[in-house]
């Protein structure tokens, strides 16, 4: 469905375009002025003529689109006043920096989500639920198959993975923005890097450089993480029997793998609940955790947005809208567009998402069911 002509946000070829504060929101194209979600590669291109982003996320935007753009830092909470609107980011609690984008102007709000969720993570500030007249939520895991646990009983479940392979490298891959810094401090949170328990100086993590090089704004933001160090540094032919290797999916299979001598493998990602995917990624295990909202959470954001109308994209954007029509007596949309298209932290990272799995919906006493099938 297109948003309706002369709505505070409209579809252009750039992306999402707010007329009042003559400024796009996590555009396609380069634009003059960008409003920035989140430092993923798919919402923060090149080219813009300024950006304006959660302060703690200036080190990774200036590492991705170059040292010298220009920034213009804000603060959750933060009313500001650009052209005719008033924009105001919320933290979104998806990887450092992230934020919905709010939008006011002509007695009117929208709330845009960009890509966010609700469990809790060490590495990040918290979702904070945000009202709106119009909500614009993604549906990455729009399915009611996906259903998150802990991210502290995967983390420990990593822990006991690792620690029971002694002889082996254990080679652990996620995406190096946001994933790789999440598995880490949700392992420090279980005390590993602590004197006397697995990471300690002397077995510290190592880490590929792709994930070395994003660690620092992490570090500078007071997120803890245990002591790590790149696979570089080490001398060529010393054993890493025992040492836990943080890597980007690209590294599977390249070169840079040969340094290992059998080791085991495993994936972390929510895509891993679909039956299947350990398979095609071609590691012997995976672990779920995702950086996305699942099910429940979609429901709950929605909800409590207080919206009377959500447009829904990315995803099962087809699927969640109908959901939120036929179950929850909410006028909602998929939002048309080339959201899918210009769609790639995942993939710019190195992973190819999984084939989603076919889905009836029906009201049940837990909301909603899936039936799946096609899912191998």
């Amino acid at each position: 469905m297109p948003l309706p002509p002369g709505s505070l946000l409209e579809l252009t070829p750039q992306g999402l375009y707010c007329p009042a504060a003559a400024a796009w929101i996590d555009p396609w194209r380069p634009v003059p002025r960008a409003l920035i979600s989140h430092a993923h590669a798919d919402h923060a291109r090149p080219g813009c003529g300024e950006y304006w982003a959660i302060g703690s996320s200036e080190g990774i935007l200036r590492r991705r689109l170059g040292a010298g753009i220009r920034l213009l830092p804000v603060e959750y909470g933060q009313l500001l006043r650009i052209g005719d609107a008033r924009v105001s980011f919320h933290s979104a609690g998806h990887v450092l920096g992230s934020a919905q984008i709010r939008l006011e102007a002509g007695g009117e709000s929208w709330l845009v989500s960009g890509d966010y969720k609700r469990c809790a993570d060490p590495s990040c500030a918290p979702f904070e639920p945000v009202g709106a007249d119009v909500f614009i939520t993604e549906a990455t895991f729009g399915l009611p198959i996906y259903r998150w646990r802990d991210g502290a009983a995967v983390a420990a479940e990593i822990l006991a993975w690792w620690q029971g392979a002694p002889e082996q490298t254990s080679i652990l891959f996620c995406y190096a923005f946001g994933k790789a810094q999440r598995v880490l401090a949700e392992l420090a949170a279980l005390g590993v890097g602590q004197p006397g328990q697995p990471g300690a100086e002397g077995g510290e993590i190592l880490l590929h450089g792709a994930v070395q090089a994003l660690m620092e704004p992490y570090r500078q933001a007071g997120v803890v993480l245990p002591p790590a160090r790149p696979v570089s540094e080490l001398p060529r032919g010393e054993s890493l029997a025992g040492r836990l290797v943080i890597a980007p999916p690209a590294a599977q299979g390249s070169p840079w793998m040969r340094r290992f001598k059998q080791p085991q493998t495993a994936f972390v990602s929510g895509w891993m609940a679909v039956r299947g995917a350990r398979r095609r990624r071609g590691t012997e295990r995976g672990f779920v955790l995702s950086d996305h909202a699942d099910w429940p959470g979609l429901l709950q954001s929605v909800r409590q947005s207080g919206a009377r109308q959500v447009y829904v994209t990315h995803g099962n954007s087809d699927g969640l809208a109908r959901y939120l029509r036929e179950v929850e007596a909410i006028s909602a949309e998929p939002l048309e567009g080339d959201f899918n298209a210009q769609r790639g932290d995942e993939r710019l990272d190195g992973e190819e998402p999984a084939a989603q799995p076919a889905a009836t919906l029906s009201k049940d006493g837990e909301g909603a069911r899936a039936s799946v099938t096609g899912a191998s």
